[in-house]
């Protein structure tokens, strides 16, 4: 009796576990399409040549900025291009 109550209590574990993980990945994962759909939009727009700054590109460590940081990720090498700082 006791085997079958510590079973159902692990597989409840198991997957309160995984409905949290699936929850969070989802929102990484939105935060990550949207941030490379931000840096092709200021790419294809050409919104950094308005302020006076060359475009952002898209090299391996660019594009690995936008899909980990997300938004944030973006923001974060706008204001680097802005400073002089090339990646």
């Amino acid at each position: 009796m006791s085997a079958i109550l510590i079973t159902i209590m692990i597989i409840v574990a198991v997957v309160a576990i995984a409905y949290y993980l699936v929850k969070k990945f989802s929102v990484l994962l939105i935060n990550a399409i949207l941030g490379l759909l931000l840096l092709f939009i200021l790419n294809f727009f050409h919104m950094m040549n308005w302020i006076g700054k060359p475009d952002l590109g898209y090299s391996l460590a660019t594009l690995l900025i936008c899909a980990v940081g997300g938004l944030p990720g973006v923001g974060i090498l706008v204001l680097l291009s802005i400073l002089g700082i090339t990646i």
